[in-house]
C-alpha cells in the first residue's frame, strides 16, 4: 500500500486539495519543501512507526506468517471475525489484554 495514494484519497474526500509530495527516504525526521512558499514542512515518525521498523529485523517475527497475511490482504481474502475483534477491543479497554 502506497501511503501517498492513501493520503491523496483522504484529501480528495475531505476536499483539501493538492496531492501529497513524494515521500522522503526512510528516517526518523526530516523536512520537505512545500509549494505554498511558507518555508518547509516537517515530519516526525511516531514511536509506533519506529517500533514497527525495529520489529521487521526482530528474529522472533514469523516472516512467513506476515507474508501470508500480506498476500491475503492484497488478494482481498483476509477476514477477521467481528466477534473476535469486539472481544479483543473490550478486553483492551478493560485492561485485560
Amino acid at each position: 500500500m502506497d501511503i501517498r495514494s492513501s493520503l491523496d484519497g483522504l484529501k480528495s474526500l475531505l476536499g483539501t486539495g493538492a496531492p501529497t509530495p513524494a515521500a522522503a527516504p526512510p528516517g526518523r525526521s526530516g523536512t520537505a519543501s512545500g509549494s505554498s512558499g511558507l518555508g518547509s514542512d516537517q515530519f516526525t515518525f511516531s514511536s509506533a512507526a519506529s517500533e514497527v521498523s525495529q520489529t521487521a529485523t526482530d528474529p522472533s517475527v514469523r516472516m512467513d506468517k506476515v507474508a501470508g497475511i500480506q498476500a491475503a490482504l492484497a488478494a482481498g481474502t483476509y477476514s477477521v471475525s467481528a466477534s473476535a475483534v469486539a472481544s479483543r477491543l473490550v478486553d483492551a479497554m478493560l485492561g485485560r489484554s
